[in-house]
């Protein structure tokens, strides 16, 4: 059985590896890390749940430097939820070997972005629009940039994004490796890679359906004034585990929350046009299965992996051909089977005949459940509306396991610094450097996580231990998954 450690990755990667029980690389993984060695730009169209993420954390983790001051790596993404969600990627593959990333993206205060900049950063996640602020007010150093990578490509194309993606181009080091990953293939695509890239390697892994295997994709013809309340009979029907639904826009999104709230479903919605602190709350609760289901605009059809998501539903035709693809892509992930749903009114026909043609087969049709049939699962449905969703362990628990995370009471306004600390700990009985985490440095306060287990050694001997000449007041970080 192919493994990892074919790859020669170091301890450390492995190490994050073994913690989070990725035993076999998948198809996409192999391939990556097999020709990135080679120092030549990659293009890489995958499929969405793929493990595309992980294909170019990995890679990137075990080449940045870790000695290195100004970021080596930098990651451009089309949503402030991808950019997060691929921070926490990077977080999780490089936590022993302490490699920092930093996320740059909009709606999120400037001034916490530049202070996070100011000390070591290894890899950056940015969305080009934040990014370009920070480059034009000189808080980012991108001269010791080594790696490009842009994901969600085709996306970026979509969004309006290349503009802001060429600018991008002149700020950074031409003499660099550039991996764009993408899971469609527009014609645009060809062009920007002709214009960023040098004699790209192309690895194709998408297969020759479109949509996954692990998708039973099922299409229902209803009529515009029942479809609400189909929508209803279908749920109830099939009582999924966790389900997401699709709708066009803002006011459909709120519209079918409002009317599924009010029939006592477990849900919430999620669009563009919320606070970013709201946003990043409903995913989140959404992930530790608070809600079994989300209504949502297609901000959330791309790069966000909620592993027991069962069921997708369009509520509306998705106008985008290819954005078909990234919903039901929600679903399946991995190597688990999903279902989806998309209900089709006459006057969207048009949108399905091109996602036909796209996907290059037709959409099978299905029949919608009774009454009859939706009234006998009515109390299952209810049943399951009071259960609490049985959601798999965050990954980071496992990576947590050894680490403690401590806050000492000094920072730069007591003139504290890394060597300050790293020297009072390597001084500490049963302590070396690669004990030491990532040190966070902040005007008033000081983070510094201890690894492989000696955290409470650590805590315990800083009670009465001085730093910097002088007994500080140390306590723990609790982490939050």
């Amino acid at each position: 059985m192919q493994t990892f450690k074919q790859y020669g990755l170091s301890q450390p990667i492995l190490k994050a590896l073994e913690k989070l029980n990725y035993q076999k690389p998948m198809e996409v993984q192999d391939a990556v890390l097999k020709a990135f060695s080679n120092k030549q730009d990659l293009i890489v169209q995958a499929q969405t749940g793929s493990g595309k993420t992980l294909a170019f954390a990995l890679p990137i983790c075990e080449a940045v430097d870790w000695e290195g001051r100004y970021p080596q790596a930098l990651v451009l993404t089309p949503t402030r939820e991808l950019a997060l969600q691929i921070q926490e990627g990077f977080f999780k593959i490089g936590r022993f070997k302490r490699i920092k990333a930093v996320g740059l993206y909009g709606k999120a205060p400037f001034m916490i972005q530049q202070k996070e900049l100011r000390q070591k950063t290894h890899v950056v996640v940015a969305t080009p629009g934040r990014l370009l602020e920070h480059i034009e007010k000189g808080t980012i150093t991108t001269t010791d940039l080594r790696y490009l990578i842009i994901d969600e490509a085709d996306e970026m194309l979509k969004m309006g994004f290349m503009e802001d993606v060429h600018r991008i181009m002149e700020a950074i080091p031409k003499q660099r490796q550039t991996l764009l990953f993408s899971a469609t293939w527009p014609k645009d695509i060809d062009a920007l890679s002709r214009e960023i890239m040098k004699a790209p390697q192309h690895i194709q892994i998408t297969p020759q359906k479109m949509t996954s295997s692990q998708v039973e994709a099922i299409s229902y013809e209803v009529e515009e004034e029942n479809k609400l309340g189909d929508l209803m009979r279908l749920t109830q029907a099939h009582n999924p585990e966790c389900a997401m639904i699709f709708c066009n826009r803002r006011v459909g999104v709120e519209a079918v929350y409002e009317a599924l709230k009010e029939a006592h479903y477990a849900c919430a919605m999620l669009h563009g046009g919320m606070e970013q602190r709201d946003r990043f709350r409903v995913m989140e609760d959404f992930k530790k299965g608070r809600y079994r289901y989300l209504v949502c605009t297609d901000v959330a059809a791309r790069g966000i992996d909620v592993h027991h998501v069962t069921y997708v539903v369009s509520y509306d035709v998705p106008e985008d051909k290819e954005q078909y693809v990234h919903r039901i892509g929600r679903t399946g992930r991995g190597k688990k089977t999903g279902k989806a749903a998309m209900l089709i009114t006459k006057a969207e026909q048009s949108y399905v005949e091109a996602i036909e043609d796209y996907i290059g087969e037709a959409l099978v049709r299905g029949h919608l459940p009774t009454e009859a049939e939706a009234e006998q699962k009515v109390e299952a449905f209810k049943e399951k509306m009071q259960q609490v969703i049985e959601v798999q362990k965050p990954e980071t628990e496992a990576i947590h396991q050894d680490i403690l995370k401590i806050h000492i009471n000094a920072g730069k306004k007591t003139k504290m610094r890394p060597v300050d600390i790293v020297g009072t700990l390597c001084n500490l009985p049963g302590m070396a450097a690669e004990d030491i985490g990532i040190i966070q440095i902040q005007d008033i306060s000081t983070y510094v996580e201890i690894l492989n287990g000696k955290g409470e050694g650590v805590y315990q001997q800083l009670q009465s231990k001085p730093i910097k000449g002088r007994i500080r007041r140390v306590s723990k970080v609790e982490h939050r998954n």
